[in-house]
């Protein structure tokens, strides 16, 4: 039941997570390309402010945290072990979308941040910013959402 359970939950929690990035990929970041670099600057602020909250957080470390114990709880239960490569496969691609996450782009909203909401040179912070921050998300997106369909390929077949 456990193993049921946590597969179901670690799902959810890795389609709200893949929802979220392939989000910012087709409509927010597309959208924001259209802004002047000022509204873009602080409208990235207020991204960066608004999105540290419990509900994130439970998506998006909850989507790993729920995903290692489901694998667990196929290691170790009486649950099919036909879902657990499929388990594995979902936690290595989205431990590549926290790597690229940690790595990449929270230090690209960190320097955002100290800029500010309304820096003296908005098309230089935004120059620093948007392209490489974008690339990497459009990363997280197939990362995530492919860990999402090994998810749901262990819950067909487990």
């Amino acid at each position: 039941m456990l193993a049921t359970l946590s597969l179901a939950a670690a799902t959810v929690a890795m389609g709200l997570a893949a929802g979220l990035f392939y989000t910012f990929s087709v409509a927010v970041m597309p959208g924001m390309a259209r802004a002047r670099d000022a509204a873009f600057v602080e409208v990235m602020h207020h991204i960066n402010t608004a999105i540290l909250n419990p509900r994130f957080a439970l998506a998006f470390g909850g989507a790993i945290v729920l995903s290692v114990l489901a694998l667990i709880a196929h290691l170790v239960g009486d649950a099919s072990t036909a879902a657990v490569p499929w388990i594995g496969a979902a936690v290595a691609c989205y431990l590549a979308c926290l790597i690229i996450t940690g790595r990449v782009n929270i230090p690209l909203n960190n320097a955002i941040d100290r800029a500010g909401p309304t820096p003296a040179d908005p098309a230089g912070v935004r120059a620093a910013f948007e392209a490489r921050w974008v690339r990497w998300n459009h990363a997280r997106t197939a990362t995530s959402t492919a860990a999402l369909a090994c998810l749901v390929v262990a819950l067909v077949v487990g």
